[in-house]
């Protein structure tokens, strides 16, 4: 017990850390609603603070500041988070 770290706080995601990322995405996320768990890793992951809970417990992505890194996808367990090639890219 004398190793274990006492946890004491939880950092919040804050929205547009590096200010409106939207335009530098070549791939957007894309959650199924569906295949959620509302387990809340995307939220937590997220850097950019660009993912919103819902009042249902879900949550949306606010593109404005959505960078594209795909972080999101990567952390879901359920896999509801798809990367998408952003249109009129490449």
């Amino acid at each position: 017990m004398a190793n274990e770290l006492p946890i004491t706080a939880i950092a919040v995601p804050t929205k547009g850390a590096a200010g409106r990322t939207g335009l530098w995405r070549i791939e957007r996320p894309v959650i199924d609603q569906s295949k959620c768990v509302k387990c809340l890793l995307c939220w937590l992951y997220c850097p950019e603070g660009a993912i919103v809970r819902r009042e249902d417990g879900g949550v949306e992505i606010d593109y404005e500041y959505c960078k594209g890194c795909g972080i999101c996808a990567n952390e879901c367990p359920a896999k509801a988070v798809t990367m998408v090639e952003e249109e009129g890219v490449g």
